[in-house]
């Protein structure tokens, strides 16, 4: 029952105290995962497949060593899992983003709103008005409670800690290395496609719970059902069509990323987001999320023992 009582002690450190300000171990991959591109970078699938393969593969060996040094030790086991949880998850960092870009378009800052964007997502904000700034803001709250709360809670769930760091190095690889940029096209192909398989499952059970947590799975499974093919991701699309059938919106529309433009089709049949809209949407969020872990746990329940003993 250790796993079980760590993934929630987790998520209430994360809702209590947010991501650490000092010695973020996320950050620390990232500047590892920096160091080693700078040596195997090259303009091919291969060297980017190897990339990939040597962080994620040697971040999931310590979730594994991680399990089996705290095998009969349901304390410490629970502690290293609720310690991990809390160093994976992001959902009150991003709630706090989420407030932050409310205050700004509440108070009509749209220069400071334009540069604060780029926490949450990588559009090129130089031209977005309010209600643009808002969609951008709603779209990303979207995505990310996917990623960063109810992904790696359910891998959390399902392989303990092994599954709760292999998956944030997966996200995190895609985040860094994984879109579609000249540069990356060819390398941070395997990253994307692995951050895709990974998330085929928590994007879906994240469009489930978004409904539930609004009280419109109805609706928000019409769209998602409808509206998500449009999208050109497998998994921000269904998630992203849920949240706009759950909050009554519509999303999606041709966004700016500098060097490519995406199209997202028209997710929703509502009014596109204002800037009251950012507030609702966070709130739903955190609903998401507190189901989420409540989802992991019986995960973790059903699991009856680890896979890496």
């Amino acid at each position: 029952m250790s796993t079980p009582f760590g993934l929630v002690l987790g998520f209430v450190a994360d809702r209590v105290l947010g991501d650490p300000r000092r010695f973020h171990p996320v950050a620390g991959f990232g500047q590892t995962a920096s160091r080693l591109e700078q040596s195997l970078y090259a303009d091919s699938r291969a060297a980017g497949t190897a990339y990939t393969t040597a962080l994620v593969g040697s971040t999931l060996l310590v979730g594994v060593a991680a399990e089996r040094l705290t095998r009969g030790r349901p304390i410490a086991h629970t502690l290293v899992t609720a310690a991990t949880t809390w160093a994976v998850l992001g959902a009150r960092s991003l709630e706090r983003e989420a407030e932050t870009m409310a205050c700004l378009l509440e108070d009509k800052d749209i220069p400071a709103a334009r540069d604060r964007l780029s926490h949450l997502c990588a559009r090129d904000a130089t031209h977005l008005e309010a209600d643009e700034l808002a969609r951008a803001t709603v779209e990303s709250i979207a995505e990310n409670t996917s990623d960063a709360c109810v992904a790696p809670l359910l891998w959390g769930g399902l392989l303990g800690v092994p599954g709760l760091l292999a998956y944030r190095a997966i996200n995190t690889l895609d985040a860094m290395v994984g879109y579609l940029s000249p540069k990356y096209a060819k390398f941070g192909w395997a990253s994307a496609r692995l951050d895709d398989l990974v998330n085929l499952l928590p994007a879906r059970v994240c469009a489930v719970l978004t409904g539930v947590a609004a009280g419109r799975l109805s609706e928000a499974r019409r769209v998602w059902k409808r509206d998500a093919p449009q999208h050109p991701s497998p998994n921000a699309g269904p998630v992203e069509a849920a949240f706009a059938g759950a909050l009554g919106l519509s999303l999606g529309g041709t966004n700016d990323y500098g060097s490519y433009q995406e199209d997202r089709g028209t997710l929703g049949d509502g009014p596109t987001p204002t800037v009251a809209d950012v507030r609702r949407t966070a709130v739903l969020a955190r609903r998401v999320g507190v189901a989420a872990v409540g989802v992991a746990a019986m995960l973790a329940v059903a699991r009856k023992g680890r896979p890496w003993g």
